[in-house]
């Protein structure tokens, strides 16, 4: 789709400075743009592209003066850096506006279909599924049994939801994820081996959660696993079985949690972070990539380390690590010394 500086600065109630009539189509860094695409300036460090830039319209701060000719049109905003997020949502929700239903794909005479929906072809909808108006279920995606999503949420091609999954409204559920599988659950036999233990319990995910690809979130032995509002999850993320995460909590890729563990509201979890199970972690809790969590922890901490440590002890320990070839140096040094005196 094409749109112009006016239809642009309409959106982001802004002001044009050059041609309003100028059309663009894509989207580029400054430093890479061409005729027909749309750029924005924040970084002032990035100020010399806007003079030598070829795309066609570029966002600015309504501060920007500039010293030299401009050949693109300006559209003038409060915030370049906001404006531009707008666009991009703008820009993203139109290119997957799809509605209706493709064909193949099979949907239970059971299910019940919200209003303005897209399935897309090889998409299965089992027994009992509710979904709210304008979900997009792009193709290949599985829905299990008495599944229900809430309104305007995405689930993107091969995303897999099994049974009694509960999901709520704006949520993002990228491509490859699985919730709802089966916990780790098994218990030692006389004979050596394990027992499998069922895991009858389900996931629950609140509103405005974004799942990551491959993410994987596991149903509970009994109750619930439970996503909070506004979690947002990286690609590559293991969630074990009644793991609860609060309220607008973040964690990057490849962290794992490890089964019944509770974390707080707002924290900050860093990639390849392991958690153990049975542990609470409480709220603003920040957490180093890479370190190992095997402990309850307090609100607004701050670690680093496997086992993990506060963040400033690391600090500390860390410099003197570095050091330790000269320290162990001078010891053996002092001890010549001594020895000889």
């Amino acid at each position: 789709m094409k749109f112009t500086a006016q239809q642009i600065a309409g959106i982001l109630e802004g002001d044009v400075v050059g041609n309003p009539e100028v059309e663009v189509s894509k989207l580029s860094k400054i430093e890479e743009g061409f005729e027909g695409s749309l750029t924005f300036l924040a970084n002032p460090k990035y100020t010399p592209y806007i003079y030598k830039t070829e795309a066609s319209i570029a966002i600015v701060n309504r501060s920007f003066v500039p010293e030299h000719d401009i050949k693109t049109t300006l559209i003038k905003v409060d915030d370049a850096y906001l404006a531009f997020s707008k666009i991009l949502e703008y820009y993203n929700a139109v290119k997957i506006g799809k509605l209706g239903i493709e064909n193949p794909s099979f949907i239970s005479e059971s299910a019940s279909l919200g209003k303005d929906i897209y399935i897309g072809a090889f998409s299965y909808i089992a027994d009992h599924v509710r979904i709210g108006n304008n979900v997009k279920i792009f193709p290949n995606a599985y829905i299990g049994d008495n599944v229900v999503i809430g309104d305007n949420t995405i689930v993107f091609s091969g995303a897999k939801i099994y049974s009694d999954t509960i999901i709520g409204s704006h949520c993002v559920i990228n491509s490859g994820a699985i919730i709802g599988a089966d916990g780790f659950g098994f218990a030692p036999n006389e004979e050596g081996g394990y027992n499998k233990i069922p895991q009858t319990g389900n996931v629950i995910i609140e509103d405005y959660v974004d799942i990551g690809a491959t993410t994987t979130i596991d149903r509970a032995t009994l109750g619930s696993t439970i996503i909070r509002s506004g979690v947002k999850l990286d690609n590559q993320i293991q969630i074990a079985h009644n793991v609860e995460i609060g309220e607008n909590t973040v964690i990057a890729a490849q962290t794992g949690i490890a089964g019944s563990s509770k974390i707080g509201k707002q924290c900050q979890i860093g990639g390849q972070v392991g958690i153990a199970g049975h542990i609470t972690i409480g709220n603003n809790v920040r957490i180093q990539a890479q370190s190992g969590i095997g402990r309850n922890v307090k609100d607004n901490e701050m670690l680093q380390g496997s086992p993990a440590i506060k963040l400033s002890d690391y600090n500390k320990a860390y410099v003197h690590f570095k050091n330790l070839p000269s320290i162990v140096k001078n010891i053996n040094d002092l001890e010549k010394t001594n020895g000889n005196s």
